[in-house]
């Protein structure tokens, strides 16, 4: 019968419902005046906050896929779901998201209401871009269904980048793409920043090199002199594939001397193959020492244990207090995850090695889907049909006293609103409230904040992004 869901799909939507109920239950638990947050305790922001008494929603119910179904390629999921559960879920049917961002911990709400990306975002956009509607929690303790074609078009369109401030997502229905069981890889090197920058564009255009099909795309810069393109190609055709959950370091893997090294991984080892080392920030953690790496039970080599480590340092401060040790200053984190027009990688890379000595450097490009022909995500307004180069780094840098609080921030984020680009905010930001409110949504956020949050019980995103309250 045409709409009947498998008993299956029924029994997921009910313990869904189950999980929504407690979630109002918490809300209108929580004080009038309160400020009202997340019960999570674990997070993949940078950004540090506030402490906080208060009671938190209650989202245990949130963490599930709902249902699939693999005939129209569309999943319904909870909004505290990892993206690790739900590959899990649609690759049994040879499905999965359209972009799955890099670790395994990132819930696909925060994706959303954040921003995600990777190496399928060059034909797929952002994660966003595949959301077809999605239940929001919004600050009056309201539950609306938004979509792009009702009365809530303006939240659906709004949501993306506003990290929780306009409301969070219980459920998402999102669209799925075919995939195969393998990736074929072509790790191609270059000696030449404005040529990888050229090679890069050309691909994007193309979704070709060479005469070869390109399903993914990503590059690393290791030097000004040596820097990968990643080219990745799904293919059915059985034969031997890496595995870099052991021993062997994925991003090691990438380098040689000359023209291309091939290799091949399965589709779920290929989306996952940033998690085990968290990129290269494990190298942090001595866990790319043979003999370190050796006795590092296997299933600690992810991304949710390096997480608790940087908890741990956090709150003892222990890197500080072994680089004062040693008679150095304390350390600035400068991570961060930015985008350029593509005509300006090269440019933002040689002043980014020049004066904020990070390697190695992550390199993803973007396009938007959606190509209306207005800026259709105001919050993070890319302009449609403009590729955007994503760059990443995740390191720290010694302060030098006398400058201020975050200078080598402060200096990226000069370098990329000089070359007309944007900076995701799940990490530390030093906007003043003008400039803030020009690069990320301005009068259109204030707009929704009165619509949807009209008694301010969610933080604003100026508070929360910079203020970090």
């Amino acid at each position: 019968m045409a709409g009947h869901k498998p008993a299956a799909h029924e029994s997921g939507f009910a313990a869904h419902r189950e999980g929504v109920a407690r979630l109002l239950a918490s809300y209108r638990a929580i004080p009038a005046g309160a400020t009202v947050r997340l019960a999570k305790k674990t997070s993949n922001l940078f950004r540090a906050r506030a402490a906080s008494d208060a009671p938190g929603l209650d989202v245990s119910g949130l963490g599930k896929v709902i249902a699939v179904d693999p005939e129209a390629r569309t999943a319904d999921v909870a909004g505290m779901t990892t993206y690790e559960d739900l590959v899990a879920a649609t690759l049994p049917y040879g499905l999965a998201p359209l972009v799955v961002p890099q670790l395994k911990t990132i819930t696909l709400g925060g994706a959303v209401t954040g921003l995600g990306i990777e190496s399928t975002s060059f034909r797929n956009g952002l994660p966003h871009e595949s959301v077809l509607e999605m239940d929001v929690l919004t600050g009056a303790g309201e539950i609306i269904t938004a979509r792009p074609d009702n009365e809530h078009a303006d939240l659906f369109r709004g949501f993306p980048n506003s990290y929780g401030t306009l409301g969070y997502t219980v459920r998402l229905k999102i669209a799925l793409e075919p995939v195969q069981p393998y990736v074929a890889l072509r790790h191609v090197r270059f000696h030449d920043l404005d040529e990888l920058e050229r090679t890069l564009a050309r691909i994007v255009e193309d979704r070709s090199y060479e005469g070869e099909r390109v399903d993914y795309l990503d590059g690393v810069v290791f030097t000004a002199a040596e820097s990968y393109l990643t080219l990745g190609r799904q293919t059915d055709e059985p034969g031997p594939v890496s595995d870099y959950t052991g021993m062997d370091i994925y991003y090691r893997s990438i380098q040689h001397d000359e023209g291309v090294v091939n290799d091949r991984l399965t589709i779920h080892d290929y989306l996952w193959r940033w998690d085990t080392d968290w990129f290269w920030c494990s190298r942090a953690f001595g866990t790319q020492n043979p003999r370190i790496r050796r006795f590092w039970p296997k299933g600690l080599r992810r991304s949710s244990f390096y997480w608790k480590l940087v908890a741990l340092d956090r709150k003892y401060h222990i890197g500080d207090r072994l680089e004062a040790r040693k008679g150095n200053p304390p350390q600035e984190r400068v991570v961060q995850d930015i985008e350029v027009p593509v005509e300006r990688t090269a440019e933002f890379v040689r002043w980014f090695l020049r004066e904020i000595p990070i390697e190695p450097i992550w390199l993803c490009p973007l396009r938007l889907r959606d190509t209306d022909g207005a800026r259709p995500w105001p919050l993070y307004p890319l302009a449609p049909a403009e590729t955007y180069v994503n760059i990443g780094f995740w390191s720290a840098v010694p302060t030098v006293p006398g400058r201020p609080e975050g200078a080598a921030n402060r200096a990226i984020e000069a370098k990329v609103s000089e070359l007309d680009g944007h900076k995701s905010l799940y990490s530390d930001a030093y906007y003043d409230e003008a400039e803030f409110a020009a690069l990320y949504g301005g009068e259109t956020y204030a707009r929704l904040k009165k619509r949807y949050d009209p008694d301010q019980r969610l933080l604003d995103l100026y508070s929360k992004a910079v203020q970090r309250k």
